[in-house]
């Protein structure tokens, strides 16, 4: 049987309605859209705990209880690279209002590194030209980027106003100004590194910004700046051990079950072509043309669904969640077309008499 036959054959039976290719074809749709949203789903919502982390500063720890060189800790950006930022900070002196000559304000003494952290995220730029207030004290006294900052000991620009909200995270930074200082201008008690993901050398780099004299580190230790996450969280970790990474071998399990029962309803009609002088080779091209006809279009339009679900949802790497939620649709089509072919092969011939019993 020629080649053209074989594919004319196939066409005639998917569009008179004899393989009922627009019921499998839903089956699969419906199948590999629902399995591979799954996987977009649970990997969105990883992603999407691990960017509250990440905006909540829960991947910023800190190191107290010693003398720190403000220079060591900003040069830890550079160690670590990848968008990571450090910086030291010390309490200063607290101020008073002109406003208010009641009520004053803590001051904090903070390295260029730790701007840059403090404004992480908001793509505003780490100005050291003056100092930065919080969005609290900004509303209190009427502030705002460009202002004055008048209290009773002189005035000072103000270079940004910072949010701080109450997520867990320290709160010494909400209601205070910061004062950007040279990295070299004395000691600092904390130095802070925000890094994502975080590398298990970060407690030790931390350490190694302790200077020898003064504390010399020996109350020093490491600690998490927003204490309202847990501390042993690994993202890598959740995403390997996530349940819907079987997902695509659950797809291509039931895409085989599809196939063989495709192909199953129709023995009848095989072992009849066989019997008619049909050979076992054009009978299986032909099986596996009208199942990767339906398989097909319904993988690509369930990938195509999955496409948009993904521009929509995922905020980051669109492209890297759509190659592993794809894969159970495609699973699903090959299951489909090889199962119907090792379905077809175990026809034979001489079974038509039996199938015809029980038709």
């Amino acid at each position: 049987m020629r080649l053209g036959s074989v594919l004319s054959e196939a066409m005639r039976n998917i569009g008179s309605g004899v393989s009922r290719a627009f019921a499998m074809f839903l089956v699969v749709l419906v199948a590999g859209t629902l399995l591979g949203g799954y996987e977009a789903m649970s990997v969105v919502g990883l992603e999407s705990e691990a960017g509250e982390r990440i905006r909540s500063d829960a991947d910023v720890k800190s190191i107290v209880g010693g003398d720190v060189d403000g220079g060591s800790c900003d040069r830890l950006a550079d160690t670590f690279g990848g968008g990571a930022t450090a910086g030291a900070m010390r309490a200063g002196s607290r101020i008073v209002m002109r406003a208010t000559p009641g009520k004053d304000v803590s001051t904090y003494e903070v390295t260029a590194g730790m701007l840059r952290l403090v404004v992480a995220g908001t793509g505003a730029k780490a100005d050291a030209s003056g100092v930065w207030v919080s969005s609290d004290v900004a509303r209190d006294f009427g502030l705002a980027r460009g202002g004055m900052l008048r209290t009773t000991t002189g005035s000072v620009k103000v270079a940004g106003v910072f949010d701080w909200p109450n997520d867990g995270r320290d709160t010494r930074f909400a209601y205070a100004v910061l004062v950007p200082v040279a990295a070299g201008s004395g000691v600092f008690t904390e130095c802070w590194v925000k890094q994502w993901p975080q590398s298990e050398q970060v407690d030790g780099l931390l350490y190694s910004t302790l200077r020898v004299s003064g504390k010399g580190g020996g109350n020093a230790g490491v600690t998490q700046v927003n204490k309202g996450f847990d501390t042993h969280y690994d993202a890598q970790a959740s995403y390997m051990s996530r349940p819907t990474r079987w997902l695509p071998w659950i797809a291509l399990a039931s895409g085989m079950f599809v196939g063989v029962a495709a192909v199953r309803r129709r023995r009848l009609e095989y072992a009849g072509a066989l019997h008619s002088g049909q050979g076992k080779g054009a009978l299986l091209l032909g099986i596996a043309i009208e199942t990767g006809v339906w398989s097909g279009l319904a993988a690509l339009c369930s990938c195509a669904l999955l496409t948009a679900y993904c521009a929509r949802m995922v905020s980051s790497d669109s492209a890297a969640v759509l190659m592993g939620a794809v894969r159970s649709p495609l699973a699903m089509a090959v299951g489909v077309v090889v199962a119907g072919v090792a379905a077809g092969a175990t026809i034979r011939q001489s079974q038509l008499f039996r199938f015809f019993k029980k038709r």
